[in-house]
């Protein structure tokens, strides 16, 4: 997975941070694959009984890193989305699915920003602590997107159907205070790392076979079907990837100016 993620374990606990700060941990194939590859190398890692997910002071994660997108559209118009290469899931949904699947508790530690894809990873933690200056936003809007990294699974386990609307229709950016009220966050710590090792330490002082049932017992009454959620959210976002004004919005972005679009 490379230096792209680093994992530390502290007893039963697995410390998993993403390490391309100088980008704030924006997602590129190779940072993709990698979060991918750390979630998965965790799966069966014997011993290990939380995760906690971070992506340091800076940023959680600022999304898709923009400078990806002719590959990503390459990708919509070649291979598709709407295969699936990992269970459930394609790569991309995958990045934030391997959190949600663990057989172990994850918790994110969340600072500085989580964007877009950055948001969707967030999700898939069991429990999300967040700073108080932590900044969120379902960003895909801004880019003439849909959210399609998992977030029409886990946003809709969480959120008000209205709520979940405006913020995609939106693509606004909110605080820790709003996205607690919201029911995306946990809680909010000042030291959202120190207070997410503390609760993972407390998980795992408990019966690990106890702690896996109960995670795979709540995942599992959810009243939706996850795999056709997936399915529905890649066959949309194929649709509008490289699609004018997919383009226009992507231009107006990055040129700083009012998007032109068409219809």
């Amino acid at each position: 997975m490379s230096d792209r993620i680093l994992i530390e374990t502290e007893g039963h606990v697995a410390r998993v941070t993403m390490n391309r700060h100088d980008k704030m941990n924006a997602l590129d194939p190779d940072q993709i694959e990698a979060l991918v590859a750390a979630g998965e190398s965790l799966r069966d890692r014997p011993g290990i009984r939380a995760v906690v997910l971070t992506g340091g002071p800076n940023a959680f994660c600022a999304g898709l890193d923009v400078a990806s997108m002719p590959v990503i559209a390459k990708a919509a118009q070649t291979e598709g989305f709407q295969t699936r290469t990992h269970g459930r899931s394609n790569l991309y949904q995958a990045t934030a699915m391997v959190w949600h699947e663990l057989p172990m508790p994850v918790i994110a530690a969340v600072e500085g920003y989580a964007f877009g894809g950055g948001f969707q990873i967030m999700l898939g933690a069991d429990i999300r602590i967040a700073a108080p200056g932590a900044s969120f936003s379902i960003m895909e809007a801004k880019w003439g997107l849909v959210p399609d990294m998992g977030g029409m699974v886990l946003a809709r386990a969480l959120m008000r159907g209205d709520i979940l609307k405006r913020l995609t229709y939106t693509a606004e950016v909110f605080g820790a205070e709003d996205a607690a009220r919201w029911g995306v966050v946990t809680e909010i710590a000042p030291d959202p790392v120190a207070r997410a090792m503390e609760l993972a330490h407390a998980i795992a002082a408990r019966s690990p076979d106890a702690t896996r049932t109960a995670k795979a017992l709540i995942n599992d009454t959810e009243v939706m079907e996850a795999a056709d959620v997936l399915l529905a959210e890649s066959a949309a976002q194929e649709k509008l990837v490289g699609s004018p004004n997919q383009l226009e919005a992507v231009m107006a972005g990055m040129q700083k100016r009012a998007p032109d679009f068409t219809g």
